[in-house]
């Protein structure tokens, strides 16, 4: 059995980081490694890149090592810049690469570093294990405004660079669990922003599509990725009047077949119950097809559009019962090209 290798997340290397820089504020030398402990209990060892500094400032760095997960900030310098602060708490401040909060919904506040509670807590502890004073902990991540873009930040309101995240400490590869946190994230800003008709879509395809077809603000579009069964049980325990979704049925017509996650190596082809209902719906056998996508090519217009309504009614009718009637649902279906291939539902609140 195939073993994967466990990395540390950002809020430790920030925490190592701040505890050697701090190390060099107060006169040491500076570390090649350092200890810190973990959300558990447990402490562990990161080796130091650089530390630098005097008794008026200090930095020093860690080149995170996610282990085997495909984290964006694999490989990347953890800076943490300190100098002594005017009071006695620990203070953050966003540098380099990190982000700053600028919409509701978040675990911080509007205008706050983008460094959640728990890795704030990790840095706290950290430097409080070298000095009792008052420091202020500038974390940068060189690059990190570039890297932002190819993660869910822009869309959460994140501006200017990374979220130093973490609630264990230590990065589980595969697990899912960032991925579910980000999402999760995304459907609290659109509470918080008073989003009462929310969007869901797949990926790219369908967010093109919703924005072409529709009129929405930005945090009513919320990408579900394949965490289907994740997202709508979220959604269902918010206070929301409607849903709206949108994407190709490829993804979407696995859901009425109990296939919550849709990633393709969790999940089925979603062509044998199209096939299926497109068998019942048109009432002849349709032809041949290695794709959702080649399955409505195939047909004439008129037919594909008859099935699109039915697969569309389907796909509703099992979203509905997932989150127990708790909002209406409408399902709208497109192409590859975001052209629309059929719906069910009441589109009116989002035109």
């Amino acid at each position: 059995m195939t073993t994967h290798r466990t990395g540390f997340t950002t809020g430790t290397c920030a925490a190592a980081a701040a505890k050697a820089a701090s190390m060099v504020l107060t006169g040491r030398k500076p570390p090649e490694r350092v200890d810190v402990e973990l959300p558990d209990g447990t402490r562990v060892y990161l080796a130091i890149v650089d530390a630098s500094g005097d008794m008026t400032s200090a930095e020093a760095a860690v080149k995170k090592d996610a282990g085997d997960d495909p984290d964006v900030t694999h490989g990347s310098l953890i800076v943490a810049s300190v100098t002594w602060g005017h009071g006695k708490d620990v203070t953050f401040i966003a540098g380099e690469g990190v982000g700053t909060v600028t919409k509701p919904g978040l675990a911080m506040l509007p205008g706050e570093p983008a460094i959640n509670p728990v890795p704030r807590s990790m840095i706290r502890s950290a430097v409080r294990e070298v000095t009792d004073r008052g420091v202020d902990v500038t974390i940068s991540i060189p690059g990190g405004r570039e890297l932002a873009e190819k993660t869910f930040n822009p869309r959460l309101g994140v501006v200017g660079g990374l979220s130093i995240l973490g609630t264990s400490g230590i990065v589980r590869p595969f697990s899912g669990t960032a991925l579910r946190d980000s999402l999760k994230c995304a459907l609290s800003v659109a509470a918080a922003c008073g989003v009462r008709n929310p969007v869901f879509v797949p990926g790219r395809i369908g967010e093109r599509a919703a924005g072409k077809l529709f009129r929405l603000s930005p945090e009513q579009l919320v990408e579900v990725s394949n965490e289907w069964g994740f997202m709508l049980d979220e959604a269902a325990g918010e206070d929301f009047d409607r849903l709206l979704v949108v994407g190709h049925p490829g993804k979407l017509a696995k859901l009425p077949a109990g296939h919550w996650d849709t990633h393709s190596s969790r999940s089925p082809s979603a062509v044998p119950h199209v096939a299926e209902l497109g068998n019942r719906v048109l009432g002849r056998d349709i032809p041949h097809a290695t794709t959702v996508e080649g399955l409505f090519n195939d047909l004439p217009q008129d037919e594909s559009g008859r099935l699109a309504d039915a697969l569309a009614a389907d796909i509703r009718n099992a979203i509905s019962s997932r989150v127990m009637e708790s909002f209406p649902v409408t399902v709208v279906l497109v192409n590859l090209s975001g052209s629309l291939l059929g719906a069910d539902g009441d589109v009116s609140p989002w035109k």
